[in-house]
């Protein structure tokens, strides 16, 4: 996965509570067995008029021009403000992917559901939990302010407003080494390549009917 240092990006603002994985990305996306193109489905009930299946052209489907995300003013976005207990439902690993393939790198919001919250730091998208009261102050500037910007600085554990303003974030020190290093669980486990083909040549030589197959 890509390294997550220090990121600026324009804000879109998602205002709802309690927004579950399956709105996140629909149940019917679920079927592919890629790790990629989920993006284009991203909050695909509230962001297309027209009820959409795996594999359709996007182009084709009828957006809502009332959902955030096709709004001129939000179009590029890559930081994304949310309420309370978002990525509740399902476990699905699909949601930090497709929120990751349409371009948002970091989350903020007051709360996560706890696997969603996991699952981001697995897959290179950093969630930040700020109180409820910061949370609030970024919705009314994004609100009031066309073309609204954050800082995310990862290795300072900051968000840093567009007036200098800087807001700290806790983030658990394994999860932060992971995600200044790019490194997911196999990223973590290629680290140690050439011990592990050295233990497998080693153990070759003492039992080397292991290296025959049926």
């Amino acid at each position: 996965m890509n390294p997550f240092r220090v990121h600026k990006g324009l804000v879109a603002p998602i205002d709802r509570d309690n927004v579950d994985t399956d709105a996140i990305i629909p149940k019917q996306f679920l079927k592919s067995i890629k790790k990629s193109g989920f993006g284009e489905n991203l909050f695909d009930a509230w962001r297309y008029l027209d009820a959409g299946f795996p594999g359709q052209d996007p182009a084709s489907r009828t957006p809502n021009p009332d959902f955030v995300l096709n709004q001129p003013r939000y179009r590029g976005a890559s930081v994304l403000i949310a309420r309370e207990n978002f990525g509740c439902g399902s476990s699905r690993e699909h949601a930090p992917w497709a929120l990751d393939q349409y371009g948002f790198r970091a989350l903020i919001a007051p709360s996560f559901a706890d696997i969603f919250f996991n699952n981001c730091f697995k897959n290179g998208l950093l969630p930040i939990v700020l109180p409820a009261a910061q949370v609030n102050r970024l919705f009314d500037d994004v609100a009031a302010f066309v073309g609204y910007e954050l800082t995310v600085d990862l290795e300072r554990q900051v968000v840093i407003k567009p007036d200098g303003e800087a807001w700290p974030f806790e983030v658990q020190a394994f999860r932060k080494f992971c995600m200044l290093n790019g490194f997911d669980d196999i990223g973590l486990t290629l680290r140690y390549e050439d011990k592990i083909k050295s233990y497998e040549s080693e153990r070759l030589l003492k039992k080397p009917w292991l290296a025959h197959t049926l």
